[in-house]
């Protein structure tokens, strides 16, 4: 059965809006983030995700990080959208019924970065099996925080590995119990 991780880059100050404007990416994070994306062979997304990663990597070439993300198939979350493009396929009005679908075909590893609305959904339904939360050297000061718009009383995450990066920033990788 394929896993759901979640990856959320986060500042010290818990934003992961925008991570673009102010996650430092050394050389060793873009190699581990390049050998991570190998375990996995499709994304799931909501569609404020969808919409924004989509408008920033689809025009992107000559980076073989963007590249294989535009290339994988991805899943998305929405009441509101009945078209997609960007090798994504709309996950229905049932969505904890059909991310238990996707765990339980062959394959690689799901993904999805970055906390949103959805994770509500797939919290609530256990159906996350590991978050992990770059936690990034720098204090952005506005922006939307890690679990936001989420009722935090029913998460309960047990620390499962830490790794600290050369740059400063440390992988904390937990699992919900």
């Amino acid at each position: 059965m394929r896993k759901l991780i979640e990856s959320t880059l986060v500042s010290l100050d818990g934003v992961i809006e925008s991570p673009d404007r102010w996650a430092p990416f050394d050389h060793e994070a873009s190699q581990l983030a390049m050998r991570d994306l190998d375990n996995y062979d499709a994304f799931v997304m909501g569609r404020e995700g969808y919409e924004r990663l989509r408008a920033l990597w689809t025009p992107v070439t000559g980076n073989p990080y963007i590249e294989k993300i535009n290339a994988m198939p991805k899943y998305v979350a929405s009441q509101s959208l009945t078209d997609v493009t960007w090798n994504a396929t709309l996950l229905g009005p049932e969505v904890a019924g059909a991310i238990e679908q996707l765990k339980a075909q062959p394959g690689k590893d799901l993904i999805k970065y970055g906390t949103s609305r959805l994770d509500a959904t797939l919290l609530g339904a256990h159906l996350i099996d590991e978050l992990r939360l770059w936690i990034m050297p720098v204090v952005v000061g506005t922006g939307q925080r890690l679990f936001e718009g989420i009722d935090a009383s029913s998460i309960h995450l047990q620390l499962a590995d830490v790794r600290k990066l050369d740059g400063g920033s440390v992988i904390h990788t937990y699992l919900p119990s």
